[in-house]
C-alpha cells in the first residue's frame, strides 16, 4: 500500500484492497474516500466490498466517483463537504491517486491559496500545474 501524505490530515493512494482498511485505521485515519467508479478496471475491488471492509475497521467510507478527466462541480462540492465534515485524517484513493489529489486541489477544503495547493500536490508527487488557470488565486 502506497500512501502519499499531503498534510497531517489528508493523504492519497492508488487503488486499495479491502485488507488495507485495518492498517489505515491503525495508522489513525478516520475516513476513506473512493474516487473510482465501480468496474473501471478488471480485478478492481467493488465499492461495496471496500465500504464493508472500511466499516468493519471503524472507518467512515465515502464514494465520490469521477472518470474521464472530468471533475464536475457536484463531485467537487461533495468532496469539499466530506473533507470539511470529517474529524481526523482522511485518505482518498483512485487508480493512481491523481484524481484524488485533483479533487482535493479543486475542492480546497482548507481555503489554501492556489500556489499552496499546487505546492502540496507537487510535494506529494503530483504535478497539477495544468490546473493553475482553473483554480486561480
Amino acid at each position: 500500500m502506497e500512501i502519499r501524505d499531503v498534510d497531517s490530515a489528508f493523504a492519497v493512494a492508488p487503488q486499495l484492497d479491502p485488507s488495507d482498511m485495518a492498517t489505515l485505521a491503525e495508522r489513525g485515519f478516520t475516513a476513506v474516500i473512493c474516487n473510482r467508479p465501480d468496474g473501471e478496471e478488471e480485478g478492481q475491488p467493488t465499492v461495496q466490498s471496500m465500504r464493508e471492509a472500511a466499516q468493519e475497521a471503524g472507518l467512515a467510507f465515502h464514494h465520490i466517483p469521477v472518470s474521464g478527466g472530468a471533475f464536475p462541480e457536484g463531485a467537487i462540492a461533495a468532496f469539499r463537504a466530506v473533507r470539511r465534515g470529517t474529524e481526523g485524517p482522511t485518505l482518498a484513493y483512485c487508480r493512481t491517486g491523481t484524481r484524488s489529489i485533483t479533487l482535493e486541489t479543486l475542492a480546497n477544503p482548507l481555503d489554501h491559496s492556489a500556489d499552496m495547493r499546487l505546492q502540496l500536490a507537487r510535494e506529494a508527487g503530483y504535478d497539477l500545474s495544468a490546473l493553475a488557470d482553473r483554480i486561480g488565486e
